[in-house]
């Protein structure tokens, strides 16, 4: 075990400040949402914090990141890895039909009343079998039934099946998972983090909150139109009203009543940009919880940085993961054809390789077929500071965002953008309508899936060596004044100062049950007085 790997091994003896819940990232993903969340802990270095990872199940992943000394605690949860053996019973547990009828509200509606009772159901069916053995015994099999019945008339069964077990299996680890102590939850996204945070703020009368950076439900949305292992069993043409449900509407009906809860039980629904409110709004977000914190970073970590001279070979740079969400694949595709117009072009793409390989693979296949072995260079994980003087332009082809760091870091280098037209890339790149005085573009914004006006915008920059420096002087100007990591901190200390010392609110009444499995019903904190 490394060195690093051995430091997130740390348990609480007492409740942490800030419980911190994140999915799919932090600790075991370099950058991105992980880099925010290092950067979170670190600035509140008097606010102690547990971290609960949720990832799909043990692996060797090693941790990316260290420790912070301010971390005092770290909770894996594994959401495919639900289930124990079968226990011999000689009837069905009690409240079986009450427990199917909750999953099936719960799971295309959402809120806390409908979280009270699906817990309550659970509770109930826990008094004769714990939840993670009828899971795998035939208990589940009239489950699956009962709810094929009501909510999948038109798909198959095998494949509704397969995708109820995978719902289910991750909420069942959420809803099972030992909570620790804290004053105050965090969640970093909806989902069954989300989730997580929303049990936590009903059972323990503590305040949670949302940060959300990228809308989780619209992601989740991408992924499964683009999936192929989603089978497509209904041809709904065109019609916007067809009350039919197919597997891809099941999953995002699941995660879009997931957000719901999440919305509707925290504190305050915090976001990068404003934006990113209307969606969380049309999903249930309450006006008077939600609130804009953006991103920030360390500014005088680029400051150091000159641009790159006029007469270099022109380079741009797409920073990320490569990842099905980035669209490198554009990027390529506009790489070629700018190829074309600029026969000594570079091309970087700096960031991680290993996060999805078939993907990875397929864009070093593309590469190949384009014939752009001497134009593109695929580096891995770098530090960015180490390539940023080489760079004209820096790209991002993305299909979501929410506010990209690398667009301040290129920023903070004076390095003008293109980007796609999503998230706050617009906001950050031309300005906020409040901007005073308006300071004018850092770039040029295209549209989606677009390598044409990818390519054109950068040429336009990589030709026009005043326009370039211009832009880049704009985009240095506007992070220094609205998007350094101090104002970002500060923003936070306020906020978990204001939360730690709130009262706890009073229970709603709940089932309290103790099972052979000891499930969440009786391990739920309960704050002392002075919590």
């Amino acid at each position: 075990m490394s060195d690093r790997a051995s430091t997130w091994t740390r348990t609480a003896a007492r409740p942490a400040d800030v419980c911190i819940i994140v999915e799919g990232c932090y600790p075991f993903v370099p950058g991105g949402v992980s880099s925010w969340i290092d950067w979170l802990i670190r600035s509140q270095p008097a606010t102690s914090f547990s971290i609960v990872s949720l990832w799909p199940a043990p692996s060797e992943h090693p941790p990316r990141y260290a420790m912070p000394a301010n971390a005092v605690a770290f909770h894996p949860l594994y959401l495919q890895t639900f289930g124990a053996p079968p226990m011999q019973s000689a009837r069905l547990p009690r409240g079986l039909s009450a427990l199917s009828d909750a999953l099936q509200v719960f799971m295309t509606k959402g809120g806390s009343d409908a979280l009270r009772t699906l817990t309550a159901a659970i509770a109930e069916t826990e008094r004769d079998m714990p939840l993670a053995h009828i899971f795998n015994s035939p208990v589940a099999w009239e489950l699956v039934q009962g709810m094929y019945q009501g909510r999948m008339p038109y798909g198959s069964f095998l494949h509704y099946f397969w995708a109820w077990r995978a719902l289910l299996g991750g909420l069942f680890a959420t809803l099972e998972f030992p909570l620790p102590a804290a004053r105050v939850y965090h969640t970093i996204s909806t989902g069954y983090a989300g989730l997580l945070a929303a049990r936590a703020a009903a059972s323990s009368g503590r305040p949670a909150i949302l940060t959300e950076h990228g809308i989780y439900t619209n992601e989740r949305r991408i992924e499964l139109l683009m999936a192929e292992w989603v089978a497509d069993t209904l041809d709904k043409g065109h019609t916007l009203d067809d009350p039919r449900l197919d597997l891809r509407d099941m999953w995002i009906h699941a995660f879009e009543a997931y957000a719901r809860t999440c919305y509707e039980a925290c504190d305050q629904v915090i976001t990068l940009y404003e934006d990113n409110q209307k969606v969380q709004k049309l999903l249930g977000a309450d006006s008077s919880k939600c609130r804009v914190i953006a991103n920030g970073i360390d500014v005088e970590r680029f400051a150091h940085l000159t641009a790159a001279p006029a007469g270099d070979r022109p380079t741009m740079a797409l920073i990320g993961r490569v990842v099905p969400i980035k669209d490198v694949k554009a990027y390529i595709t506009a790489a070629k054809i700018l190829l074309e117009r600029m026969p000594d072009l570079r091309a970087y793409i700096l960031g991680p390789l290993d996060e999805d390989p078939g993907y990875t693979d397929e864009c070093r296949q593309l590469v190949a077929a384009l014939g752009l072995e001497g134009c593109i260079e695929f580096t891995g994980s770098v530090n960015i500071v180490d390539y940023l003087e080489r760079i004209h332009v820096v790209v991002l082809t993305s299909l979501s965002e929410s506010q990209p760091l690398t667009i301040l870091e290129a920023g903070a280098a004076g390095i003008p953008f293109v980007a796609t037209n999503v998230g706050s890339c617009r906001e950050i790149i031309d300005g906020r309508s409040d901007e005073h005085p308006p300071l004018g573009p850092g770039g040029f914004i295209t549209p989606v899936v677009s390598p044409n006006a990818t390519a054109d915008a950068v040429e336009r920059l990589l030709r026009d060596h005043e326009l370039r420096r211009s832009y880049g002087d704009t985009l240095r100007t506007r992070v220094r004044a609205s998007y350094t990591s101090e104002r970002a901190a500060k923003a936070y200390t306020d906020l978990y100062r204001d939360l730690r010392n709130q009262p706890s609110r009073p229970l709603r009444e709940a089932p309290v049950a103790v099972s052979a499995g000891g499930s969440m019903w009786s391990r739920a904190w309960r704050p002392s007085r002075g919590a």
